[in-house]
């Protein structure tokens, strides 16, 4: 597996959304929370559903993973640059937590 994962402050991740970058943005939180509120545009899989799709899945060249606090999001980042084929894969600094408690951000979906 890759030791190093690139991350992406919630700030970048913004940008991106609102300028229709294309990538694949994938909240890994449990299902509950994702139905509760979830970054716009995301895509939700669990760790298990993770395991069970990420080679087969047709994965964007760019990937962002995101968590609660940016933690599991690194390990599922590092998993889906392993075992996808995405180029480029990212998770975002701080996670959900992060994105919410920042106002500049626009909270979530």
């Amino acid at each position: 597996m890759t030791e190093d994962v690139d991350t992406v402050p919630p700030e970048t991740v913004r940008e991106r959304i609102a300028a229709g970058d294309d990538f694949d943005l994938v909240d890994i939180r449990d299902t509950d929370a994702y139905v509760d509120d979830h970054l716009p545009g995301a895509d939700h899989l669990t760790i298990e559903e993770l395991e069970d799709v990420v080679v087969e899945r047709d994965w964007n060249d760019k990937v962002v993973v995101y968590c609660y606090v940016g933690e599991t999001s690194v390990q599922a980042a590092r998993f889906v640059a392993e075992y996808g084929d995405a180029e480029t894969v990212a998770s975002m600094e701080g996670g959900y937590e992060a994105w919410v408690d920042d106002d500049s951000l626009g909270g979530a979906d």
